[in-house]
């Protein structure tokens, strides 16, 4: 199907609202439009990529000379442009002569907007439009067919060629509406084959909206909650889903993020959640797994993890067995001669802040039996395990011996950790 046409775009109601008087162009009516942008400065231009159709309010046009306004003309048409509407009324009583006639010598669509109508409701009419019109014409055949809330989410986890204007356009178009002050947060669920689990989880939360979607292997989605909402969101979204969801599946959730910081930020909750879903199968947890119910983990519960793994785990598997032998080495080979579990206390033990209490409870074994423990693992590398200036490099050190561990096992497995 063919791109939206500048013909198309009038016909649109917000546009024949603002009441248009085509100028010049009558001839180039049918080029495509391929965005629709909004300036009130002159220079427009610069910011121009070609075939876009652009609006403005004629304030930069109004103390300038006749050369300046024929030069922001040729401009335009250098660049690309599919054509110029200014509005006429407020800030610019009347088009400039010179501006008519340049567009006319260039065949460059030139428009007048005799009556206001709010920039925002004509961009985001047209945009959609186009974004529609895109999407139904695309002749790349992808696994979620015509589904355009998984193509969304597939673009963005995959951080495809985007924009802000197109990002919010196809939001709108799968009726995601983030208000004032959202916060959004990626979620990445596997062993779903259906939303459910998701929509269980909105359901709870009370107010929050979604673009979720089923993909071969996982579901992926995209909360949205009111910034009314007080406390922790990434908690309050992983109580949600420790009651949703059905025992066996994993979950992983990503960061919180604000609604209006751009669409790469959209991105980055996104990816972090399918990258912690990735390391929450590949890599063995820290801790011992909750007897029943879901796994719900979180891109801050494995961050370190993340940074460990960071590029791709083929370049990082020997620095992080240098790592793990500089800082470990005479407790790993202490392990290899007598069955013991000194590397995992001592990980339980550094993530709960050295409490003997916690530490003892996670692993199920009696505060004396952890305390000859600890004393065998002091003994063994020649510290005292609650020195601060050691607290990093050990943490660093036994998460890394984990994940080295865990890549093996997911060779065997056929699994791999994404960066």
């Amino acid at each position: 199907m063919p791109a939206l046409t500048l013909r198309e775009v009038l016909a649109l109601d917000p546009v024949r609202a603002s009441e248009p008087e085509l100028l010049a162009g009558e001839a180039a009516l049918d080029r495509p439009v391929r965005w629709v942008h909004s300036s009130e400065v002159y220079e427009g231009a610069n910011f121009l990529d070609g075939g876009e159709l652009l609006l403005t309010n004629g304030f930069g046009l109004t103390d300038t000379d006749a050369e300046i306004r024929r030069r922001y003309v040729r401009e335009l048409a250098a660049r690309g442009a599919s054509g110029l509407a200014v509005e006429i009324g407020r800030s610019l009583p009347t088009m400039p002569p010179e501006v008519t006639d340049e567009a006319r010598r260039l065949g460059l669509p030139l428009l007048a907007l005799h009556r206001v109508v709010p920039f925002v409701r004509i961009t985001e009419a047209a945009n959609r439009a186009i974004v529609a019109r895109g999407l139904s014409g695309r002749s790349v055949v992808r696994p979620w067919g015509d589904d355009h809330t998984a193509a969304l989410l597939a673009d963005l986890a995959d951080r495809a060629a985007l924009n802000q204007p197109e990002v919010e356009a196809r939001s709108a178009l799968a009726g995601f509406h983030p208000g004032p002050g959202a916060r959004l947060i990626g979620v990445s669920v596997h062993g779903a084959r259906e939303v459910t689990a998701v929509d269980r989880a909105v359901r709870l939360l009370g107010g929050a909206s979604v673009l979720r979607a089923a993909f071969p292997g996982d579901v992926l989605a995209l909360l949205a909650l009111p910034g009314s909402v007080s406390g922790d969101p990434i908690r309050a979204v992983q109580e949600a889903f420790r009651t949703a969801a059905d025992p066996g599946l994993t979950v992983a959730v990503g960061h919180a993020v604000d609604a209006g910081s751009g669409w790469l930020r959209w991105s980055d909750t996104l990816r972090a959640a399918r990258t912690t879903l990735e390391l929450a199968l590949t890599v063995p947890a820290a801790e011992p797994a909750a007897p029943e119910g879901p796994l719900v983990t979180s891109a801050r519960a494995l961050a370190l993890e993340r940074e460990l793994t960071r590029g791709g785990v083929d370049a990082n598997r020997d620095r992080l067995s240098r790592l793990v032998q500089h800082a470990l080495g005479p407790l790993l080979s202490w392990e290899a001669a007598h069955p013991s579990d000194l590397v995992r206390t001592l990980e339980v033990h550094l993530r709960h802040g050295c409490s003997p209490t916690r530490t003892a409870a996670l692993l199920h074994i009696g505060r004396q039996s952890l305390y000859q423990r600890l004393e065998r693992i002091e003994s063994l590398l020649g510290l005292e395990i609650d020195d601060p200036d050691l607290l990093g490099e050990l943490l660093a050190a036994v998460c890394a011996h984990r994940v080295v561990r865990g890549m093996g096992a997911a060779q065997v497995r056929g699994l791999r950790t994404v960066a």
